[in-house]
């Protein structure tokens, strides 16, 4: 579903799974100075919206995720997980309660996918599930501090951004989330991740909460041992005119220690990016990715779980 925000002044579409919305209007540094500014809006109109409705929705939901949900208040934001049963994140969403519905949107692509699994769970559960991707949209409004990400009427994109504007690309909020350290799912992580390598214990894992589908290895993880892998933001060389590719290998000399996510050029930062690597790997330690020299800054502590281990 192309945004209609692409016919906006000098909007320019982004590539990829990004392709449906604006990368930029013109200046990507101007607007993550706009946006640094609690000025304006980001169009993520991309991302695939899933409607819960039903009177066991929530502790539905709370028995399938990570996130305690049984008794989450109307209007209170949240973010969850939905594990394999090794741990390993499988589906990754951000929603809200009405009263009456718990509405999620997650990355563009995901929306089926985790319609599927929810209706094989559903059992005799008085749940229902709809794709609501068509009629709602998703935009990121700094402004709103407690929670950014804002749902509203497909149709009525074009007179938000008129209110709301100015608009801001996607350019602009990737290097303002990269900078924060943030992961997105299928971009930052692979297959193989868990909750614990990627910052996501504090976020989207309630860690009080009941059995849920992968909580053992979470726990396990958190508690006994440190994860085998770390999100780490990189600061990389700035001479080179070029970011590396999604999936490109991290090195330490000749040794392949991990791989990059995601990337951008942040105004005050430079070239960045999120990458996954050997836990064991120092923190001091330069790097090179696309044969670009790299600094690391801690975003998941390589001696995590070390505070909770039992005395001997």
């Amino acid at each position: 579903m192309t945004s209609p925000l692409l016919d906006l002044p000098g909007a320019v579409a982004g590539d990829g799974i990004d392709a449906p919305v604006a990368a930029h209007y013109g200046s990507f540094n101007a607007e993550q100075r706009r946006l640094e500014a609690l000025e304006g809006f980001v169009d993520l109109s991309h991302r695939e919206v899933l409607r819960l409705e039903g009177p066991d929705r929530l502790t539905w939901l709370h028995s399938l995720t990570t996130q305690h949900l049984s008794e989450l208040a109307p209007g209170v934001p949240t973010q969850a997980l939905i594990l394999s049963p090794q741990g390993h994140v499988e589906h990754a969403f951000r929603g809200v309660d009405d009263g009456t519905a718990f509405t999620l949107h997650t990355e563009p692509g995901q929306a089926a996918a985790l319609a599927e699994f929810l209706e094989r769970m559903k059992f005799m559960t008085r749940v229902e599930i709809s794709d609501v991707s068509e009629q709602l949209a998703v935009t990121w409004r700094p402004a709103r501090v407690e929670d950014p990400y804002e749902l509203i009427p497909r149709d009525r994109l074009m007179a938000y951004a008129d209110a709301a504007g100015p608009a801001a690309g996607l350019w602009a909020f990737e290097a303002l989330r990269i900078a924060r350290g943030e992961p997105r799912l299928g971009i930052d992580t692979d297959h193989r991740t868990i909750p614990n390598e990627v910052g996501w214990i504090n976020s989207a894992v309630h860690l009080d909460k009941g059995c849920y589908r992968g909580q053992e290895t979470v726990a396990r993880v958190h508690t006994l041992g440190r994860p085998p892998r770390r999100l780490t933001l990189l600061h990389l060389d700035g001479t080179e005119n070029r970011l590396p590719l999604q999936g490109a290998e991290v090195f330490l000399g000749a040794k392949a220690v991990g791989f990059v996510g995601s990337s951008a050029r942040h105004h005050e930062l430079g070239p960045i990016a999120l990458a996954l690597l050997k836990r064991n790997i120092a923190v001091d330690a330069v790097l090179s990715v696309d044969s670009m020299p790299a600094t690391q800054e801690l975003v998941v502590d390589p001696e995590i779980g070390l505070h909770v281990r039992p005395l001997r």
